[in-house]
Protein backbone atom coordinates (compact mmCIF):
# COMPACT_ATOMS: atom_id res chain seq x y z
CA UNK A 1 0.00 0.00 0.00
CA UNK A 2 2.96 2.24 -0.31
CA UNK A 3 1.03 4.16 -2.87
CA UNK A 4 -2.41 4.88 -0.75
CA UNK A 5 0.01 6.06 1.88
CA UNK A 6 2.01 8.18 -0.55
CA UNK A 7 -0.59 9.76 -1.59
CA UNK A 8 -1.88 10.81 2.06
CA UNK A 9 1.35 12.12 2.61
CA UNK A 10 0.62 14.22 -0.40
CA UNK A 11 -2.51 15.58 0.70
CA UNK A 12 -1.25 15.96 4.11
CA UNK A 13 1.76 18.18 2.94
CA UNK A 14 0.04 20.50 0.57
CA UNK A 15 -2.95 20.93 3.17
CA UNK A 16 -0.13 21.80 5.72
CA UNK A 17 1.97 24.12 3.45
CA UNK A 18 -1.06 26.36 1.79
CA UNK A 19 -3.52 26.23 4.49
CA UNK A 20 -1.38 26.33 7.96
CA UNK A 21 1.62 27.68 6.96
CA UNK A 22 -0.10 30.07 4.86
CA UNK A 23 2.26 29.90 1.68
CA UNK A 24 0.87 29.33 -2.43
CA UNK A 25 -0.27 26.48 -3.61
CA UNK A 26 3.35 26.21 -6.31
CA UNK A 27 5.43 25.69 -2.88
CA UNK A 28 2.75 23.43 -1.64
CA UNK A 29 2.61 21.21 -4.41
CA UNK A 30 7.03 21.27 -5.07
CA UNK A 31 7.25 19.83 -1.17
CA UNK A 32 4.16 17.37 -2.00
CA UNK A 33 5.95 16.27 -5.04
CA UNK A 34 9.10 15.65 -2.88
CA UNK A 35 7.14 13.78 -0.34
CA UNK A 36 6.05 11.18 -2.90
CA UNK A 37 9.61 11.23 -4.21
CA UNK A 38 11.39 10.30 -0.81
CA UNK A 39 8.30 7.03 -0.75
CA UNK A 40 10.00 6.13 -4.58
CA UNK A 41 13.45 6.21 -3.18
CA UNK A 42 12.56 4.45 0.10
CA UNK A 43 9.95 2.00 -1.20
CA UNK A 44 10.97 1.38 -4.72
CA UNK A 45 8.40 2.10 -7.89
CA UNK A 46 7.15 -0.97 -9.90
CA UNK A 47 9.91 -2.07 -12.39
CA UNK A 48 12.25 0.22 -12.95
CA UNK A 49 14.58 2.52 -10.62
CA UNK A 50 12.92 5.30 -8.30
CA UNK A 51 15.17 7.77 -9.42
CA UNK A 52 14.58 6.99 -13.08
CA UNK A 53 10.90 7.22 -12.35
CA UNK A 54 11.44 10.87 -10.68
CA UNK A 55 13.28 12.14 -14.10
CA UNK A 56 10.63 10.68 -16.96
CA UNK A 57 8.03 12.01 -14.32
CA UNK A 58 9.09 15.53 -14.82
CA UNK A 59 10.31 15.15 -18.22
CA UNK A 60 6.51 13.75 -19.17
CA UNK A 61 4.68 16.48 -17.07
CA UNK A 62 6.72 19.78 -18.60
CA UNK A 63 6.41 17.84 -21.86
CA UNK A 64 2.00 17.36 -21.53
CA UNK A 65 -0.04 19.06 -23.99
CA UNK A 66 -2.71 20.28 -21.52
CA UNK A 67 0.91 22.21 -19.48
CA UNK A 68 0.90 24.10 -22.52
CA UNK A 69 -2.55 24.97 -22.63
CA UNK A 70 -3.21 25.90 -19.20
CA UNK A 71 -0.08 27.84 -18.96
CA UNK A 72 -2.15 29.40 -22.77
CA UNK A 73 -5.20 30.38 -21.20
CA UNK A 74 -3.07 31.91 -18.20
CA UNK A 75 -1.80 34.57 -20.55
CA UNK A 76 -5.15 34.86 -22.68
CA UNK A 77 -6.95 35.67 -18.90
CA UNK A 78 -4.19 38.39 -18.14
CA UNK A 79 -4.55 40.10 -21.36
CA UNK A 80 -8.12 40.07 -21.52
CA UNK A 81 -8.27 41.80 -18.22
CA UNK A 82 -6.00 44.93 -19.65
CA UNK A 83 -8.99 44.93 -22.40
CA UNK A 84 -12.66 46.21 -22.25
CA UNK A 85 -13.87 43.39 -23.88
CA UNK A 86 -15.90 41.92 -21.32
CA UNK A 87 -16.78 45.10 -19.87
CA UNK A 88 -18.72 45.42 -23.00
CA UNK A 89 -19.80 42.08 -22.50
CA UNK A 90 -21.37 43.03 -19.50
CA UNK A 91 -22.81 45.87 -21.11
CA UNK A 92 -24.71 44.08 -23.70
CA UNK A 93 -26.11 41.64 -20.64
CA UNK A 94 -27.67 44.35 -18.77
CA UNK A 95 -28.81 45.77 -21.83
CA UNK A 96 -31.00 42.51 -22.31
CA UNK A 97 -31.58 41.30 -19.13
CA UNK A 98 -31.59 44.68 -16.67
CA UNK A 99 -35.41 45.61 -17.70
CA UNK A 100 -36.47 42.51 -16.21
CA UNK A 101 -37.31 42.65 -12.48
CA UNK A 102 -34.39 41.89 -10.33
CA UNK A 103 -32.68 41.93 -13.84
CA UNK A 104 -29.46 42.83 -11.65
CA UNK A 105 -29.21 40.11 -10.35
CA UNK A 106 -29.34 37.90 -13.28
CA UNK A 107 -27.00 39.95 -15.13
CA UNK A 108 -24.89 39.21 -12.31
CA UNK A 109 -25.32 34.83 -12.66
CA UNK A 110 -25.38 34.93 -16.18
CA UNK A 111 -22.21 37.24 -16.49
CA UNK A 112 -20.71 34.93 -13.94
CA UNK A 113 -21.42 31.81 -16.52
CA UNK A 114 -20.05 33.72 -19.36
CA UNK A 115 -16.86 35.28 -17.46
CA UNK A 116 -16.30 31.42 -15.41
CA UNK A 117 -16.97 29.99 -19.60
CA UNK A 118 -13.69 32.60 -20.55
CA UNK A 119 -11.30 33.23 -17.33
CA UNK A 120 -12.12 30.71 -15.53
CA UNK A 121 -10.25 31.84 -12.12
CA UNK A 122 -12.84 32.35 -9.45
CA UNK A 123 -11.33 35.44 -7.68
CA UNK A 124 -11.12 37.05 -11.24
CA UNK A 125 -14.56 36.22 -12.02
CA UNK A 126 -16.00 37.75 -8.50
CA UNK A 127 -13.88 40.76 -8.67
CA UNK A 128 -14.88 41.68 -12.90
CA UNK A 129 -18.90 40.92 -12.29
CA UNK A 130 -18.95 42.24 -8.82
CA UNK A 131 -17.02 45.51 -9.82
CA UNK A 132 -20.24 46.27 -12.15
CA UNK A 133 -23.43 44.01 -10.87
CA UNK A 134 -22.65 44.87 -6.90
CA UNK A 135 -22.93 48.40 -7.21
CA UNK A 136 -26.28 47.89 -9.62
CA UNK A 137 -27.64 45.46 -7.17
CA UNK A 138 -27.62 47.77 -4.36
CA UNK A 139 -28.95 50.64 -6.58
CA UNK A 140 -32.10 48.12 -7.33
CA UNK A 141 -32.59 47.67 -3.60
CA UNK A 142 -30.84 44.36 -2.97
CA UNK A 143 -29.18 44.11 0.23
CA UNK A 144 -25.53 44.22 0.36
CA UNK A 145 -25.12 40.80 2.10
CA UNK A 146 -27.08 39.06 -1.00
CA UNK A 147 -25.44 40.86 -3.38
CA UNK A 148 -21.97 40.06 -2.37
CA UNK A 149 -23.23 36.10 -1.86
CA UNK A 150 -24.58 36.14 -5.76
CA UNK A 151 -21.36 37.19 -6.79
CA UNK A 152 -19.22 34.93 -4.55
CA UNK A 153 -21.80 32.04 -5.29
CA UNK A 154 -21.20 32.63 -9.28
CA UNK A 155 -17.13 32.38 -8.79
CA UNK A 156 -17.56 28.44 -8.84
CA UNK A 157 -18.14 28.37 -12.39
CA UNK A 158 -15.18 29.02 -13.80
CA UNK A 159 -14.22 25.65 -12.72
CA UNK A 160 -17.34 24.17 -13.74
CA UNK A 161 -16.65 24.88 -17.91
CA UNK A 162 -13.70 23.79 -19.74
CA UNK A 163 -10.95 24.42 -20.14
CA UNK A 164 -9.87 25.72 -16.37
CA UNK A 165 -6.29 25.47 -15.15
CA UNK A 166 -7.98 22.84 -12.47
CA UNK A 167 -9.62 20.44 -15.10
CA UNK A 168 -6.07 20.46 -17.00
CA UNK A 169 -4.49 19.45 -13.47
CA UNK A 170 -7.39 16.50 -13.21
CA UNK A 171 -7.47 15.63 -17.11
CA UNK A 172 -3.46 15.81 -16.70
CA UNK A 173 -3.10 13.33 -13.78
CA UNK A 174 -5.98 10.88 -15.42
CA UNK A 175 -4.08 11.21 -18.85
CA UNK A 176 -1.12 10.13 -16.80
CA UNK A 177 -2.46 7.10 -15.43
CA UNK A 178 -3.97 5.98 -18.54
CA UNK A 179 -7.79 6.25 -17.15
CA UNK A 180 -8.93 8.92 -20.01
CA UNK A 181 -7.54 11.21 -22.63
CA UNK A 182 -8.00 15.11 -22.27
CA UNK A 183 -10.56 15.77 -24.78
CA UNK A 184 -12.77 13.06 -23.21
CA UNK A 185 -13.85 15.49 -20.70
CA UNK A 186 -14.92 18.42 -22.79
CA UNK A 187 -18.67 18.13 -23.62
CA UNK A 188 -19.90 16.28 -20.65
CA UNK A 189 -18.09 19.21 -18.13
CA UNK A 190 -19.68 21.42 -21.02
CA UNK A 191 -22.75 20.03 -19.94
CA UNK A 192 -22.22 20.15 -16.37
CA UNK A 193 -21.39 23.42 -15.95
CA UNK A 194 -24.90 24.45 -18.01
CA UNK A 195 -27.07 22.71 -15.54
CA UNK A 196 -24.71 24.59 -12.45
CA UNK A 197 -25.73 27.56 -14.40
CA UNK A 198 -29.20 26.85 -14.92
CA UNK A 199 -29.83 25.89 -11.18
CA UNK A 200 -28.38 29.38 -10.61
CA UNK A 201 -30.92 30.78 -13.15
CA UNK A 202 -33.27 29.61 -11.21
CA UNK A 203 -31.63 30.25 -7.65
CA UNK A 204 -31.76 34.13 -9.51
CA UNK A 205 -35.81 34.07 -9.93
CA UNK A 206 -36.33 32.66 -6.02
CA UNK A 207 -33.68 35.24 -4.60
CA UNK A 208 -35.31 38.41 -6.57
CA UNK A 209 -39.11 37.00 -5.48
CA UNK A 210 -38.53 36.09 -1.95
CA UNK A 211 -36.63 39.15 -1.48
CA UNK A 212 -38.91 41.73 -3.78
CA UNK A 213 -35.92 43.19 -5.74
CA UNK A 214 -37.17 45.34 -8.74
CA UNK A 215 -35.75 46.34 -12.26
CA UNK A 216 -32.88 48.24 -12.56
CA UNK A 217 -32.72 51.72 -12.90
CA UNK A 218 -33.07 53.33 -16.27
CA UNK A 219 -29.84 55.61 -15.82
CA UNK A 220 -28.02 52.16 -15.24
CA UNK A 221 -29.17 50.26 -18.63
CA UNK A 222 -27.71 51.44 -21.77
CA UNK A 223 -29.97 51.68 -24.84
CA UNK A 224 -30.01 47.57 -26.53
CA UNK A 225 -28.62 49.31 -30.26
CA UNK A 226 -26.17 50.87 -27.90
CA UNK A 227 -24.73 47.92 -26.67
CA UNK A 228 -25.01 46.52 -29.40
CA UNK A 229 -23.30 49.01 -31.74
CA UNK A 230 -20.06 48.93 -29.04
CA UNK A 231 -20.30 46.09 -27.77
CA UNK A 232 -21.36 43.32 -30.18
CA UNK A 233 -17.81 42.40 -31.18
CA UNK A 234 -17.37 40.54 -27.47
CA UNK A 235 -19.76 37.92 -28.39
CA UNK A 236 -17.04 36.60 -30.80
CA UNK A 237 -15.01 35.30 -27.82
CA UNK A 238 -17.03 32.10 -28.12
CA UNK A 239 -16.09 31.29 -31.31
CA UNK A 240 -12.07 30.12 -30.27
CA UNK A 241 -14.26 27.24 -28.17
CA UNK A 242 -17.36 26.85 -30.97
CA UNK A 243 -15.12 26.46 -33.95
CA UNK A 244 -12.90 23.47 -32.65
CA UNK A 245 -15.49 21.64 -30.88
CA UNK A 246 -18.19 21.67 -34.50
CA UNK A 247 -14.87 20.59 -36.29
CA UNK A 248 -14.29 17.62 -33.88
CA UNK A 249 -17.72 16.62 -32.37
CA UNK A 250 -20.87 16.23 -34.76
CA UNK A 251 -22.09 15.62 -38.09
CA UNK A 252 -19.61 18.86 -39.39
CA UNK A 253 -16.93 17.02 -37.99
CA UNK A 254 -17.49 13.70 -39.79
CA UNK A 255 -18.22 15.75 -42.50
CA UNK A 256 -14.77 17.71 -42.89
CA UNK A 257 -13.51 14.20 -41.49
CA UNK A 258 -14.72 12.28 -44.95
CA UNK A 259 -14.28 15.40 -47.24
CA UNK A 260 -10.43 15.62 -46.59
CA UNK A 261 -9.65 11.71 -45.85
CA UNK A 262 -8.16 12.16 -42.29
CA UNK A 263 -10.76 8.94 -41.14
CA UNK A 264 -9.35 6.71 -44.05
CA UNK A 265 -5.29 8.40 -44.22
CA UNK A 266 -4.80 8.08 -40.46
CA UNK A 267 -4.27 4.93 -38.60
CA UNK A 268 -3.81 4.16 -35.06
CA UNK A 269 -3.80 0.41 -33.25
CA UNK A 270 -6.27 -0.01 -30.65
CA UNK A 271 -4.69 -2.10 -27.59
CA UNK A 272 -7.32 -4.00 -25.19
CA UNK A 273 -6.65 -4.22 -21.63
CA UNK A 274 -5.26 -8.06 -21.79
CA UNK A 275 -2.10 -6.36 -23.91
CA UNK A 276 -3.58 -7.53 -27.56
CA UNK A 277 -4.07 -5.27 -30.16
CA UNK A 278 -6.83 -4.93 -32.83
CA UNK A 279 -6.02 -4.01 -36.15
CA UNK A 280 -5.18 0.02 -36.68
CA UNK A 281 -8.11 2.01 -36.65
CA UNK A 282 -8.93 4.98 -37.83
CA UNK A 283 -8.44 8.09 -36.44
CA UNK A 284 -11.26 10.54 -35.25
CA UNK A 285 -11.19 14.67 -35.76
CA UNK A 286 -10.31 15.12 -32.17
CA UNK A 287 -6.88 13.37 -32.76
CA UNK A 288 -6.13 15.40 -35.47
CA UNK A 289 -7.35 19.12 -33.86
CA UNK A 290 -6.52 19.15 -30.71
CA UNK A 291 -9.10 21.19 -28.52
CA UNK A 292 -7.10 21.82 -25.26
CA UNK A 293 -4.06 22.86 -27.59
CA UNK A 294 -6.07 25.27 -30.65
CA UNK A 295 -8.75 27.01 -27.99
CA UNK A 296 -6.25 28.44 -25.97
CA UNK A 297 -4.35 29.78 -29.77
CA UNK A 298 -7.55 30.70 -30.80
CA UNK A 299 -8.67 32.69 -28.17
CA UNK A 300 -5.21 34.51 -27.65
CA UNK A 301 -5.10 35.63 -31.20
CA UNK A 302 -8.84 37.07 -31.07
CA UNK A 303 -7.81 38.90 -27.97
CA UNK A 304 -5.04 40.26 -29.48
CA UNK A 305 -7.29 41.72 -31.97
CA UNK A 306 -10.38 42.39 -30.16
CA UNK A 307 -7.92 44.46 -27.57
CA UNK A 308 -5.78 45.60 -30.03
CA UNK A 309 -6.40 49.29 -29.19
CA UNK A 310 -5.82 49.23 -25.93
CA UNK A 311 -2.13 46.55 -25.69
CA UNK A 312 1.34 47.52 -26.08
CA UNK A 313 2.21 48.74 -29.03
CA UNK A 314 6.30 48.49 -28.54
CA UNK A 315 8.11 45.99 -27.40
CA UNK A 316 9.66 47.23 -24.32
CA UNK A 317 5.89 47.38 -23.42
CA UNK A 318 5.02 44.18 -24.67
CA UNK A 319 8.38 42.95 -22.15
CA UNK A 320 6.92 44.70 -19.14
CA UNK A 321 3.25 43.39 -19.67
CA UNK A 322 4.69 39.69 -19.67
CA UNK A 323 6.86 40.42 -16.83
CA UNK A 324 3.69 41.63 -15.26
CA UNK A 325 2.02 38.08 -16.16
CA UNK A 326 5.44 35.93 -14.59
CA UNK A 327 4.02 35.73 -11.01
CA UNK A 328 0.37 33.88 -12.12
CA UNK A 329 2.61 32.11 -14.89
CA UNK A 330 5.02 30.61 -12.11
CA UNK A 331 2.24 29.79 -9.50
CA UNK A 332 0.10 27.72 -12.56
CA UNK A 333 3.27 26.30 -13.90
CA UNK A 334 4.91 24.78 -10.99
CA UNK A 335 1.14 23.45 -9.72
CA UNK A 336 0.55 21.75 -13.25
CA UNK A 337 4.02 20.49 -13.45
CA UNK A 338 4.07 19.67 -9.82
CA UNK A 339 0.76 17.83 -9.64
CA UNK A 340 1.25 16.06 -13.18
CA UNK A 341 4.79 14.70 -12.02
CA UNK A 342 3.29 13.55 -8.80
CA UNK A 343 0.89 11.74 -10.64
CA UNK A 344 2.62 9.94 -12.70
CA UNK A 345 5.21 8.90 -9.80
CA UNK A 346 2.06 7.83 -7.71
CA UNK A 347 1.27 5.73 -10.74
CA UNK A 348 4.51 3.84 -10.22
CA UNK A 349 4.24 3.53 -7.31
CA UNK A 350 1.09 1.03 -7.92
CA UNK A 351 -1.75 3.84 -6.67
CA UNK A 352 -4.17 2.49 -9.44
CA UNK A 353 -3.92 -1.40 -8.23
CA UNK A 354 -4.26 -0.50 -4.69
CA UNK A 355 -7.37 2.16 -4.22
CA UNK A 356 -9.10 -0.45 -7.08
CA UNK A 357 -8.50 -3.30 -4.47
CA UNK A 358 -9.30 -1.11 -1.31
CA UNK A 359 -12.66 0.22 -3.21
CA UNK A 360 -13.39 -3.65 -4.52
CA UNK A 361 -13.85 -3.93 -0.74
CA UNK A 362 -15.92 -1.45 -0.02
CA UNK A 363 -18.02 -2.43 -2.82
CA UNK A 364 -20.41 0.67 -2.29
CA UNK A 365 -22.94 1.46 -4.91
CA UNK A 366 -22.76 4.31 -7.32
CA UNK A 367 -24.80 6.87 -5.33
CA UNK A 368 -23.57 5.90 -2.25
CA UNK A 369 -20.00 6.55 -3.39
CA UNK A 370 -20.44 9.51 -4.99
CA UNK A 371 -22.10 11.23 -2.09
CA UNK A 372 -19.16 10.23 -0.19
CA UNK A 373 -16.47 11.48 -2.92
CA UNK A 374 -18.50 15.00 -3.28
CA UNK A 375 -18.52 15.38 0.75
CA UNK A 376 -15.00 14.57 0.91
CA UNK A 377 -13.68 17.07 -1.78
CA UNK A 378 -16.23 19.69 -0.44
CA UNK A 379 -14.48 19.71 2.27
CA UNK A 380 -11.00 19.27 1.02
CA UNK A 381 -11.64 22.51 -0.81
CA UNK A 382 -12.24 24.54 2.40
CA UNK A 383 -8.93 25.29 2.99
CA UNK A 384 -7.71 24.56 -0.13
CA UNK A 385 -8.25 25.80 -3.81
CA UNK A 386 -9.84 23.88 -6.48
CA UNK A 387 -6.93 23.62 -8.21
CA UNK A 388 -5.19 22.48 -5.16
CA UNK A 389 -8.11 20.06 -4.41
CA UNK A 390 -7.77 18.19 -7.73
CA UNK A 391 -3.77 18.25 -7.41
CA UNK A 392 -4.13 16.17 -4.72
CA UNK A 393 -6.84 13.77 -4.32
CA UNK A 394 -8.59 14.69 -8.02
CA UNK A 395 -7.56 11.84 -9.80
CA UNK A 396 -8.42 9.10 -7.09
CA UNK A 397 -11.03 10.65 -6.77
CA UNK A 398 -12.42 9.95 -10.32
CA UNK A 399 -10.96 6.24 -9.91
CA UNK A 400 -12.96 5.84 -6.82
CA UNK A 401 -16.23 6.42 -9.09
CA UNK A 402 -15.00 4.85 -12.00
CA UNK A 403 -14.99 1.65 -9.63
CA UNK A 404 -17.99 2.31 -8.32
CA UNK A 405 -19.62 1.89 -12.49
CA UNK A 406 -19.48 5.62 -13.49
CA UNK A 407 -18.15 6.43 -16.90
CA UNK A 408 -14.66 7.96 -16.40
CA UNK A 409 -15.86 11.26 -18.43
CA UNK A 410 -19.04 11.88 -16.03
CA UNK A 411 -17.20 10.81 -13.29
CA UNK A 412 -14.19 13.68 -13.80
CA UNK A 413 -16.94 16.36 -14.75
CA UNK A 414 -18.87 15.47 -11.46
CA UNK A 415 -15.69 15.66 -9.35
CA UNK A 416 -15.13 19.21 -10.77
CA UNK A 417 -18.23 20.10 -9.91
CA UNK A 418 -17.76 19.28 -6.39
CA UNK A 419 -14.90 21.14 -6.43
CA UNK A 420 -16.61 24.15 -8.09
CA UNK A 421 -17.79 24.81 -4.35
CA UNK A 422 -14.51 26.58 -3.23
CA UNK A 423 -15.68 29.88 -3.77
CA UNK A 424 -18.88 29.59 -1.87
CA UNK A 425 -17.02 27.46 0.47
CA UNK A 426 -16.64 29.77 4.24
CA UNK A 427 -14.51 30.77 5.75
CA UNK A 428 -11.29 30.21 3.24
CA UNK A 429 -12.62 30.88 -0.22
CA UNK A 430 -11.47 34.11 -1.35
CA UNK A 431 -14.29 35.01 -3.90
CA UNK A 432 -16.35 35.34 -0.46
CA UNK A 433 -13.60 38.45 0.43
CA UNK A 434 -13.67 39.86 -2.68
CA UNK A 435 -17.38 39.86 -3.31
CA UNK A 436 -17.95 41.41 0.47
CA UNK A 437 -14.85 43.90 -0.42
CA UNK A 438 -16.93 45.60 -3.45
CA UNK A 439 -20.29 45.86 -1.49
CA UNK A 440 -18.61 46.86 1.77
CA UNK A 441 -20.57 43.90 3.78
CA UNK A 442 -19.36 42.28 6.54
CA UNK A 443 -18.14 38.29 4.84
CA UNK A 444 -19.46 36.43 8.07
CA UNK A 445 -22.90 37.70 6.62
CA UNK A 446 -22.37 35.71 3.53
CA UNK A 447 -21.41 32.28 5.17
CA UNK A 448 -24.98 30.72 5.49
CA UNK A 449 -26.51 31.49 2.43
CA UNK A 450 -23.59 30.75 0.59
CA UNK A 451 -23.92 27.52 2.01
CA UNK A 452 -27.32 26.79 2.00
CA UNK A 453 -27.75 28.13 -1.64
CA UNK A 454 -24.60 27.27 -3.65
CA UNK A 455 -22.24 24.87 -2.12
CA UNK A 456 -24.85 22.00 -0.71
CA UNK A 457 -27.15 22.48 -3.80
CA UNK A 458 -24.07 21.94 -5.81
CA UNK A 459 -22.32 19.19 -3.79
CA UNK A 460 -26.40 17.57 -4.73
CA UNK A 461 -26.00 18.39 -8.46
CA UNK A 462 -22.39 16.92 -8.72
CA UNK A 463 -24.15 13.10 -7.25
CA UNK A 464 -26.51 13.66 -10.09
CA UNK A 465 -24.48 13.90 -12.72
CA UNK A 466 -22.45 11.26 -11.50
CA UNK A 467 -25.54 8.76 -10.84
CA UNK A 468 -26.49 9.57 -14.26
CA UNK A 469 -30.26 11.94 -13.34
CA UNK A 470 -28.84 14.58 -14.79
CA UNK A 471 -27.18 13.69 -17.94
CA UNK A 472 -24.11 15.07 -19.42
Amino acid sequence: MTGVWALLAFVGVIVFWNAVVKRNIGESMILGFVAVCGFAVVGGVEGGSAWHSIGEALLDAMQEEVTFAGLAFVFMSYLLARTPVLDRLIDLLNSFLGRLRGGSVYTATVAGGVFGAIAHVGAAVTAAVGSVTVPWMKRSGVKPELAATVVAGGAGMGVSFPFSATMFILVGGLAAQGVMQPDEIVAPLAFAGLWCLGYRIVLAWFLVRRNGIEPMSPDDLLPVRRSLRTGWTSLLLFLPILVPLLLTRGPIASLVGSWSGVADDLKKPVKLADGTSLAAQPYGMPDVISLVTWIPVLMIALVLVLGRRHLPRTASAWRTTITGAAPSFGVIGVTIVAAFAASNVLADLGLAGQLESVLTGLDAPGWLMAIAIGVIIVATAVPLTASATMAAIGPVAVVALIGAGIPAPVAAAAVLIFASTEGASPPSGAPIYVAAGIARVDPVKTFMPLLKYYCLPILVMGVLIAVGVLPV
